[in-house]
């Protein structure tokens, strides 16, 4: 866990060298590719600043390319501030609040000029906007508590910047597979993303989409939970992975590989051939 933790806090810019590979596109016409885009882009370029969170960093960098591909296929322009780090979620839920008030201190500096913010993480901007308030607060920090304030309405999960904010349900994609989406905890439960998720998916062109029995209970993860509570939390899991195989899909998504990671390693490990995918990767498919 201390070496775990320990990769989670000490990220690097690595994930940056990798938006600086030239794109590459899938064998598709320019003129079905414009038409696809012109569609699905319904709202004036907006800056995006990707908040690619240290565990898509370290662990699911392809999360974080596939968010930067959709983004600038819909027409947006997406910088990528290299100082940033964790969002302090792993200290705080541990906690360790001094620590996450250092990088809560660290986020608004960094995004301070941002005009939106996009984590492919409900999980990590569950974080900025419902805890960083609280953690400016009990710092009795009135400054902090101002950039907070300024700076947590512009920090969006991904398919809520889609939906909510850019008016967007189709973004041109094409996903040829059977797939169940799983509704993740703080995206259900603190985000209140609602049905944004399930309508992009739906847009999907050739995607199957089936519904998840039993779709709001929790994969079991839960950060630390899944290390402290290790009984309780593959009881959980086990739940989950056999609603999933009560769906017949080849794939499961959700809108954070945490989670992702949990379910996808209990079917690895049981030898299922169902596979997991960041919706942000099902979202940047295009027709082959």
């Amino acid at each position: 866990m201390a070496e775990l933790g320990q990769r989670l806090v000490d990220v690097d810019s690595a994930f940056a060298k990798e938006l600086e590979r030239p794109d590459v596109r899938d064998h598709v016409s320019e003129s079905d590719r414009t038409r696809r885009v012109v569609h699905a882009s319904s709202s004036a370029p907006v800056r995006v600043a990707l908040f690619v969170t240290c565990l898509n960093d370290t662990l699911f960098p392809e999360a974080g390319i596939a968010t930067v591909r959709l983004l600038e296929r819909l027409g947006h322009e997406v910088e990528f501030p290299e100082a940033q780090t964790c969002c302090g979620q792993l200290h705080f839920n541990t906690g360790y609040q001094e620590e996450a008030l250092n990088l809560v201190r660290r986020f608004v500096r960094v995004f301070a000029e941002a005009e939106v913010v996009v984590a492919p993480s409900a999980s990590c901007v569950a974080m900025v906007r419902e805890f960083y308030p609280y953690l400016a607060e009990q710092a009795d920090d009135a400054s902090l508590a101002r950039e907070v304030d300024a700076i947590a309405p512009r920090v969006l999960e991904l398919t809520e910047l889609l939906v909510t904010r850019l008016g967007v349900a189709d973004v041109g994609a094409s996903f040829p597979h059977r797939v169940t989406y799983h509704p993740t905890c703080h995206s259900l439960r603190v985000l209140r993303l609602g049905d944004a998720p399930l309508r992009l998916l739906g847009a999907v062109q050739g995607l199957d989409l089936v519904e998840l029995p039993n779709a709001d209970e929790c994969c079991g993860f839960g950060g630390t939970f899944s290390i402290k509570n290790e009984d309780t939390s593959n009881a959980i899991l086990d739940d989950k992975v056999q609603a999933v195989l009560d769906t017949g899909v080849a794939f499961v998504t959700a809108v954070d590989t945490s989670c992702l990671a949990q379910i996808g390693g209990a079917l690895s490990r049981r030898r299922i051939d169902v596979h997991t995918r960041h919706i942000a990767e099902i979202l940047a498919a295009e027709t082959t």
